[in-house]
Formats: structure tokens, sequence, C-alpha cells
């Protein structure tokens, strides 16, 4: 038996406090997961809490039924402590609690929390966001090669709220290696900020890799001169929800569109062109609803009064879309399509080289870059050896994605298919890539509403959140994005019960016969 399959056997009777022995075990398994999970998903109640991918940093977890769903939403213990992982900034990896766990015994006295951040410049600015939001004192103090802020416990939930809404968290393989006395100094993001240039167009120069992608847009949201004027940002189409939160909660306010048509886009229009904004931000398209908005009329608008536009292609990635030309600032989550394995988390800003708030911006987001949410070596490491498979991924997603619209377009179970191949689609061609194609995520609500659980938990994929693996992953979206605000997204006319599919690089039949079963 090898070294790592003695690692495998043991973890899989080993509790969470084990992690740190067991890290060093795992270090050489990111290239071969323990589970094929394209041959071998994981769908089914004995795996609910497994890592997807099957490897120590992976960054969704298998939530296989619609009850798994709503416990993981309640904080059910059934459901809690079965999780060995999830998405890193809704929760904490085993071996950053581990970390956590270490660093609290060491600085907080009884009734006190920590939160541990990656840099100076970032504990700075949680530190003056905490007392103002939890209105009590917060002492700061580094140890270990981190920054850690102790409080009363009662702030705890704002915290980790910081932890999640700014991304600029400590990644798994950052916590091991500390636990192992052996964190590595330099970064390789300048190779990384070469890479995604040459996918989107941009200058790499111009081109600031960050911890996350959410990091990345909150360092745009920062760096917008009207945020410091006291001006508002416009948020066009339903968003993912952190981007919404993100202007909500380190902005000025936001003023919201929910859709890019009628009498209201031409207001809002109207009130870019009045220069009345800070910013506009939109994706590219929006997810789930995979919606394009006419993005040459925007752009125009935001041109005539130098209102900077934010715009974000996550949903399908920089090789289906170009947009930076009508953008000043272009971000991007690197942990979905462009890294396609899953086992890694960061974010790419960009920022047009023609736009004319192109040195303004620089600077601000230089430094946060810099001094704030960097990415670490050993993730940026990963991050350069998965990009090299993402031009062929990407090739083969787009065409399976088209196959699987086909085929839910066409049966009866299914009300209605979200995808830019049938959704704004006009508007989707207009800035789709010569070579590109209509991405690899799909949005699709049924028929028969209430049947949805049972249909996703029959479907025989792995189901989890996230997108962009490469297997496909299944998740009923509006619940893990929005279950405290449901009515809230039915009014926006996102569906309880939708369900989202990120396509993988199954076979495609094996993929839609799936699909016909659980629909069957």
């Amino acid at each position: 038996m090898s070294t790592n399959q003695r690692c495998v056997l043991k973890n899989k009777f080993s509790g969470l406090s084990h992690q740190n022995s067991l890290a060093q075990c795992w270090s050489n398994l990111h290239q071969t997961p323990v589970r094929d999970l394209s041959a071998n998903p994981a769908w089914q109640e004995e795996d609910l809490g497994m890592p997807l991918p099957d490897t120590t940093h992976a960054c969704s977890v298998c939530l296989p039924t619609w009850d798994a769903v709503v416990g993981y939403e309640e904080g059910r213990e059934k459901v809690i402590r079965r999780l060995r992982t999830g998405y890193p900034r809704f929760f904490k990896h085993p071996i950053v609690e581990r970390l956590f766990d270490n660093t609290r015994t060491e600085l907080a006295s009884d009734g006190e929390d920590i939160l541990i951040l990656p840099t100076k410049l970032s504990a700075q600015r949680a530190h003056r966001w905490l007392e103002r939001l939890a209105e009590t004192a917060i002492r700061s103090t580094s140890f270990g090669g981190f920054q850690v802020l102790i409080f009363p416990e009662k702030a705890k939930k704002l915290a980790d709220h910081y932890w999640r809404f700014s991304g600029e968290i400590v990644s798994s393989r950052q916590a091991q290696d500390s636990l192992h006395g052996d964190i590595r100094e330099g970064n390789k993001s300048h190779l990384l900020s070469r890479a995604v240039a040459k996918l989107n167009g941009g200058d790499p120069e111009n081109c600031f890799i960050f911890s996350s992608g959410i990091s990345a847009a909150l360092s745009a949201l920062r760096s917008l001169p009207g945020i410091r004027d006291g001006k508002k940002t416009l948020q066009i189409e339903f968003p993912y929800v952190d981007s919404l939160k993100i202007q909500e909660r380190f902005g000025n306010g936001v003023v919201y569109l929910n859709e890019a048509s009628g009498e209201s886009f031409d207001e809002a229009l109207q009130r870019i062109r009045a220069g009345e904004f800070a910013g506009v931000f939109t994706e590219i398209p929006s997810n789930p609803l995979l919606r394009t908005l006419d993005l040459k009329r925007v752009s125009e608008s935001c041109r005539f009064s130098r209102t900077p536009l934010v715009l974000d292609d996550s949903s399908v990635g920089p090789l289906n879309v170009d947009v930076l030309p009508l953008a000043d600032i272009l971000t991007s989550s690197l942990t979905k399509w462009v890294s396609g394995a899953g086992d890694v988390m960061a974010g790419a800003l960009t920022i047009n080289t023609n736009s004319p708030h192109a040195n303004d911006l620089r600077n601000s987001i230089a430094e946060d870059a810099a001094d704030c949410a960097p990415l670490y070596i050993a993730d940026a490491e990963v991050l350069l050896s998965n990009i090299k498979g993402y031009a062929k991924r990407n090739t083969s997603i787009n065409k399976s994605a088209l196959a699987l619209v086909e085929f839910l377009k066409e049966h009866p179970a299914i009300d209605k298919v979200w995808h830019p191949s049938v959704t704004e689609t006009a508007n989707y061609d207009a800035i789709k890539r010569k070579n590109g194609g209509y991405g690899g995520l799909i949005s699709i609500s049924l028929t028969a509403p209430k049947k949805a659980p049972k249909v996703y938990d029959s479907l025989r994929l792995s189901k989890g959140p996230s997108f962009g693996t490469p297997f496909t992953l299944v998740c009923p979206y509006t619940l893990l994005a929005h279950y405290d605000e449901l009515k809230w997204t039915e009014d926006c006319g996102v569906p309880t019960n939708l369900i989202r599919i990120s396509v993988g690089l199954e076979p495609t039949e094996t993929i839609i016969k799936a699909f016909e079963d659980a629909l069957s």
C-alpha cells in the first residue's frame, strides 16, 4: 500500500482534530483525487459532507439531497457535523479551523473569539469595520505570521461576515504550511497576471491577482473615486448574492435594477449619464439567470458621464466573452472555469488600459492585491498548473452544455431553461468571442416545482455549491444563496426551486442520461 493510500484510509476514520497530522499525508493528492467524480459521482445520502473534488483543498462539498441543503442552511447538527469541507469563504476548512483553535487557545480569554487575517492592511480594515458595527473594543496583534483580531464572542457573527464578504481569507494551504512551521514567502502572482491577461486581452501590468473573486470585486468597489464622495453604486441585473452584498456593506448603498429592459432600464441609463453613481456593476451574463444586458448601451452611458463600469465574466469565463474593451474594470473568479479543478480559490481584476480612470484606479487596486488580499504562493502554483488545460476544457464543456440545453428545452417536465444560447442571445452574441461559446452554466425550473426535491435527490451527478469543476455539479441555487430571503428572490423572478447545473467533462450522453432518468 502506498503512503497516499494509507493516509486516505487513516483520514476516513479520523476526526477533524487530526487534520494537522494528516495534512502532510494529503499534500501530494492535488492531481490524484481519491474518487473520480466524473465516473463515480457523489450524489447519495452516504456522500453527504465529502469534499468535491475528493482532495484536501476542495472548494465544494457534497449536499446530495434537498433535505441536506435545507439542513445546511438551518445549521442542523446532523448535517453540519458531517461536513468535511465547504466553500472557503462560507465554511472554514478543517485545517484553517485548527489554526484558529490553536491561535484562540494562545491569545483569547474566556468570552472572547478571534479572526485571523493574512495581512496587516486587511486586519486594519476589518478592525475599523468590526468596531463600528459591533460597537465594542477590539484588540489586534501579530501571531504566527498572521494578523489576529480579538473580540467579545458577541461579535463573532460580524467577524464571520467580514471573512465571507471581504474574501481576504487564510487559505487551507497557507494554514497547513503555518501548522507545519513552514509558511512560504514570495508570490507568483506576476505569472498569473500574464496568463489571465492573455485570456481576457488585457495588459499584464494592469491585471492583478487576489485571494478570491469577491476580494477582487471589493477592491474594485474601494477604488471608485465616487465612493469617497459618498455616491451610491448601481447594480444592473440580478447578481451573484455577494456581489450585491459587498455594495450594501462596504459602499454607500446600492441602487438595484433587477432586469435590464423597458422603461426602468432607460431611466437607469439616464441616471448614469447624469453622473449619479460612483460606479455601475453587472455580470456578463448574470448568475443564475444567465441574462446578458445590452452592454454597448450601458458602456456608452458610462463613458458619457465618466462613470466607471465594473463587469464580471465569472459565469462563462474569459475565453467565451470579450468584454474588457467595454469596461473600466473586469473582475473574474479564477476559482471556477479558469482553474477548472475546484481545488484552489483565487480572483483577478483587470483594468482597461484605455479607460479614462486607469491611472486613478491603478494605485488603489495594486495596493489591495499586494498588501490586503494577495494569493498565497502555494495556491498560485496550483492555479498556474490548472490554467494550462483551460482552453481544452472550455471547448468540451461548451459543446456538452449546448447538447444538454437542447435536451432540456424539449423535455415536458422542464418549464424553463436559462442559458446564453436561449436567454438574451442577441446581446450575448454581440460580446461572444469568435471562437467562444455559451458556457457551461445552465439553470432550470420544473413544470411541477414541488417535484424539484425528488428530481434533485434522484440525480446521479455530484451535488454541491460552486461551479466550474471537471465533473458536473448541480445545486438548488436559490436555496443555497438566498435561504433567508426567498420571498425577495421570487419577486425578482428567481424561482425558489431553481436548479443550477455546472456542466463537466463527462461524456455528453452520460450527463443527458442522468437528467433523463431523474426527470422520468
